[in-house]
C-alpha cells in the first residue's frame, strides 16, 4: 500500500468547476476515500449547499447540526462541526441549505473571502494530524467558491469528456489568476481531470487531445471512466472504493491519489 501521508500541516486542494453535473463532489469523496485507503488522514469540507458530499458520505440531514455555515456565519470552532464517517480517517464539515444564503450574508464581512482560510487555521488544526483537506466547492464562481480558492494550495478541476467541455474553463483560470493576484499569491492548478469518459466514444477521446494540446501537463495522466458503480455508489451513501472495491471507478480514483502524491513527493 502506498503511503500517502505527509510530514507537515495539510495540503488543502479546493475541488472546483462552475459547471454542474462534472463529477465534483464524486470526485472530492473518492479522491478523498483513496487519499484514506493509502494511510492518510482526510478531511472533507462540504462547500456546496446541496450537501451532496456529505449525503455521500452517510451523514444524514437530521444529523449535520452544525454545518459550513456554521463555520463561516457564526466563526464556530472546527471541533464543534467535524463529523466522524464510517471510514476510519475520513471526516467531514457537513453542509446544508443555510449554505445557500451566505453569500449574501458575508457580503458586509471585511474578510469575506478569507472566512474559510482563517477557519482552516485554528489553532485546533494542529490536534487533528491531517495530510489532506479537500473542498468540495458549489458548481458557481461565487463567494463561497473564492473562499475555497483563498484557503487552499492548489485547485484541481474536474472536466467533463463531452462537448463544449473547454468552453468555461477559461473564465474559471481567470478567477484562479485573479485569486492569485489579490488574495492567494501560492494558490497554483492542481490539475485538470477527465471525468465520465468512454474510451469507446470518439468525442471522449478528442475531448482528451484537445484538453491535452491545451493544457499540456496539467491533465492527469489519470482519467475516470464513466462506469456505473461511480454513479450507484451515492444511492448507497459510500464512496465507490466501498461500494465496489474492484470496479474500474474505484481502481481509476486510486490511480489518481497515487498520481496526485507523487506530483508532490519529494525529489530524492
Amino acid at each position: 500500500m502506498s503511503n500517502f501521508t505527509r510530514q507537515t500541516g495539510p495540503r488543502i486542494i479546493a475541488i472546483a468547476n462552475q459547471k454542474g453535473g462534472v463529477g465534483k463532489t464524486t470526485t472530492t469523496v473518492n479522491l478523498g476515500a483513496a487519499l484514506v485507503e493509502g494511510g492518510a488522514r482526510v478531511l472533507i469540507v462540504d462547500l456546496d449547499p446541496q450537501g451532496n458530499a456529505s449525503t455521500g458520505l452517510g451523514i444524514a440531514p437530521e444529523d449535520r447540526i452544525m454545518t459550513t455555515y456554521d463555520l463561516l456565519v457564526d466563526n464556530v470552532s472546527l471541533e464543534s462541526v467535524i463529523t466522524a464517517t464510517e471510514i476510519e480517517n475520513l471526516s467531514i464539515i457537513p453542509a446544508n441549505t443555510d449554505l445557500s444564503s451566505a453569500d449574501i450574508e458575508l457580503l458586509s464581512s471585511e474578510k469575506r473571502s478569507f472566512l474559510l482560510h482563517n477557519a482552516l487555521r485554528q489553532e485546533a488544526m494542529d490536534s487533528l494530524s491531517l495530510d489532506y483537506i479537500l473542498i468540495d466547492c458549489p458548481p458557481s464562481l461565487s463567494l463561497l467558491t473564492i473562499n475555497g480558492m483563498v484557503a487552499s494550495d492548489s485547485v484541481l478541476v474536474p472536466l467533463q469528456s463531452e462537448f463544449f467541455a473547454l468552453e468555461g474553463l477559461s473564465q474559471l483560470m481567470l478567477t484562479v489568476r485573479e485569486v492569485r493576484q489579490s488574495a492567494n499569491k501560492n494558490l497554483r492548478i492542481e490539475g485538470i481531470l477527465l471525468t465520465m469518459y468512454d474510451r469507446r466514444n470518439n468525442l471522449s477521446q478528442q475531448v482528451e487531445q484537445d484538453a491535452r494540446d491545451n493544457l499540456g501537463d496539467l491533465v492527469f495522466r489519470t482519467v475516470i471512466p464513466r462506469n456505473v458503480r461511480v454513479s450507484e455508489a451515492p444511492s448507497f451513501a459510500m464512496p465507490v472504493l466501498t461500494y465496489d472495491t474492484r470496479s474500474q471507478g474505484a481502481e481509476a480514483y486510486r490511480a489518481l491519489a497515487k498520481e496526485m502524491v507523487q506530483k508532490h513527493a519529494p525529489v530524492a
